[in-house]
């Protein structure tokens, strides 16, 4: 059974490959291509994505490993742990595209069916390279230093913004995602995705309360954001007491339509252990690294 999974993976990253994957795998030059270097970029796919998809291995070093201890009968010229990292690195670009590609052929398929596309769910995704305590020294023109309440902690990395759609009795399916640095405001990362979101309801959290934006959005493109009710700094007393109990119920019925896409992330760092890049020490590798995962995690729908 293994050994069909590997081929059944290893047949549709060739077709993926061949269609776009290689423009962006590829280097134009006259070192792109060494003697010593007999393994193809398709192959190293397979290796990276079954690793991660059917053997639960997502750090690098573990997915060498186990193909050095598991799968030499299938890739006898696989590189050392040096050379195969190097060039898993060159491959940000190519993950980044992979995404909308598996997207699209889950659309095209069908696999995910009744997708609501009038009801969006909204949230964000801290993705940690180290806490707060700690001075962070990767990938600094992309991370930064913010607070993270649900776990209740200062930590350095990026935020992952995204933006599914509901789908009945099942997770949100994924439409538009956005990587900013962790200090970047949720509603300004919301944005620009905005005008791709016309004639629906948006759910979220109390973050993206906005009430200037809520009626430009009524306005002009026939969409309301829906959030659990914010406090109005300085209001009396009296006046909130009245209003909780309306307020109250408001806010759960706004939580508990838009819990879908916490378990979404929930699924997704089970599955790819997302939100841990402690074991990251570049740019690239954490591009990979998100990428990477992201992608698996969609593969998890077509095979």
């Amino acid at each position: 059974m293994k050994e069909l999974e590997l081929i059944q993976l290893y047949y549709y990253l060739c077709q993926c490959y061949d269609k776009e994957l290689g423009w962006h795998c590829q280097r134009f030059s006259s070192n792109s291509s060494p003697a010593n270097q007999k393994i193809t970029d398709q192959e190293l796919l397979t290796i990276y994505f079954y690793c991660r998809r059917y053997e639960n291995k997502h750090r690098k070093k573990e997915i060498h490993d186990y193909a050095l201890r598991y799968l030499q009968a299938w890739f006898p010229n696989l590189p050392t742990y040096a050379k195969f990292n190097t060039r898993l690195n060159f491959w940000e670009s190519a993950l980044l595209a992979f995404v909308p590609m598996l997207l699209q052929t889950i659309e095209d398929e069908n696999i995910v069916k009744d997708i609501q596309t009038h009801i969006a769910l909204v949230d964000s995704l801290p993705i940690m390279l180290c806490s707060g305590k700690r001075k962070g020294k990767v990938a600094r023109e992309l991370s930064d230093k913010s607070y993270c309440a649900t776990k209740g902690m200062y930590y350095y990395g990026v935020k992952l913004h995204a933006v599914a759609f509901k789908v009945p009795k099942r997770l949100p399916f994924l439409h538009f995602l956005s990587l900013t640095p962790a200090s970047e405001n949720d509603l300004t990362a919301l944005r620009p995705m905005l005008p791709q979101l016309s004639h629906c309801a948006i759910f979220a959290d109390k973050a993206y309360c906005d009430v200037p934006l809520q009626e430009q959005l009524l306005t002009q493109q026939d969409t309301y954001i829906y959030t659990p009710v914010k406090l109005v700094k300085g209001q009396h007393q009296a006046l909130r007491q009245f209003n909780k109990a309306a307020d109250d119920l408001f806010s759960t019925a706004v939580s508990r339509v838009r819990q879908p896409i916490e378990s979404l992330f929930n699924w997704w760092i089970e599955k790819t252990n997302l939100q841990n890049a402690s074991k990251v020490r570049a740019t690239k590798g954490l591009l990979v690294h998100i990428w990477g995962a992201l992608a698996t995690a969609l593969l998890w729908y077509i095979f």
